[in-house]
């Protein structure tokens, strides 16, 4: 393995485990182009069939609205925490102009496929990308070692968001920047975690955590990090996620419950921006 740090041994989620390993859900038709993500699809017209490289153009269109608000961001060093398979590493480095992107994984099994897929890229920029195996909740690096922090819809999976705010802040330098892009409950109500288990069924299995959007912010805020912005986009997400779905799954089918949660207020899909102060 490309390692920029040393590797960190941590227990896997059974859940995670399996849907990261054997199962491998980024060779799912859901997916595609080595994302793996529910896509943000704006500008996609979802009144037509959509193509596989609709689902494609979603995923990266996930990656660019969430490295967008890191900008500026030409000769930083950046960590993607839940990296998978290495392709929204290679949108940041390719497009964005970072000095250096480190993609941690938990799973060894994503990392090895995250190394097959893009190692073209390593073998020519051996100095601007690697991947190093490491926990949300317990970074293999070293205190302000990175400029950016970004994560891409696997905060979903993390057992510990206060210790993944913690881990957070002390990687990041001072006055360096961090965004977190996933699915979280939108209130404080306990009862939303429970109802989410009976409508999907990653959360039933234990896959899927029903972290809220307070949770998440007091976390961050009392890790030491500030500027704590919050944003709803899942006008963005859940409509087109559906549409996509309705290629493959019928409706009443579990997987179609994601735009009803998001209709009845149950879950949506937020990005998080904070900051780590300067003093």
């Amino acid at each position: 393995m490309t390692q920029c740090s040393g590797a960190a041994q941590h227990p896997i989620p059974p859940a995670v485990q399996e849907a990261y390993g054997p199962a491998d859900l980024g060779a799912m038709p859901l997916f595609g182009g080595g994302f793996i993500n529910f896509g943000y699809w704006q500008g996609i017209d979802l009144d037509q069939p959509l193509t596989e490289q609709d689902r494609i153009s979603s995923q990266e269109a996930m990656y660019r609205h969430v490295l967008s608000s890191l900008a500026p961001v030409e000769g930083l060093r950046a960590v993607e925490v839940g990296s998978g398979l290495g392709a929204g590493a290679a949108v940041a480095l390719a497009e964005y102009g970072f000095a250096h992107v480190t993609g941690m994984d938990i799973h060894p099994q994503q990392l090895k496929r995250a190394e097959r897929a893009n190692s073209v890229l390593l073998a020519r920029r051996p100095k601007r990308l690697c991947f190093a195996r490491g926990a949300a909740e317990d970074m293999p690096f070293g205190d302000g070692e990175f400029d950016c922090l970004y994560s891409v819809e696997a905060a979903q999976h993390f057992r510990d968001i206060g210790a993944f705010a913690r881990e957070t802040a002390r990687v990041l330098r001072p006055g360096g920047r961090a965004v977190v892009a996933g699915f979280f409950v939108p209130g404080a109500d306990p009862a939303r975690a429970g109802r989410l288990a009976e409508l999907l069924e990653t959360f039933a299995t234990g896959l899927d955590v029903a972290h809220t959007i307070p949770s998440l912010v007091t976390s961050l805020e009392q890790a030491g990090l500030t500027g704590v912005r919050v944003t709803s986009i899942g006008a963005s997400v859940w409509p087109g996620w559906d549409r996509w779905l309705a290629t493959m799954w019928e409706p009443g089918t579990w997987p179609r419950n994601f735009l009803r949660a998001f209709e009845e207020g149950t879950l949506d899909y937020f990005t998080v921006t904070a900051q780590r102060p300067t003093a």
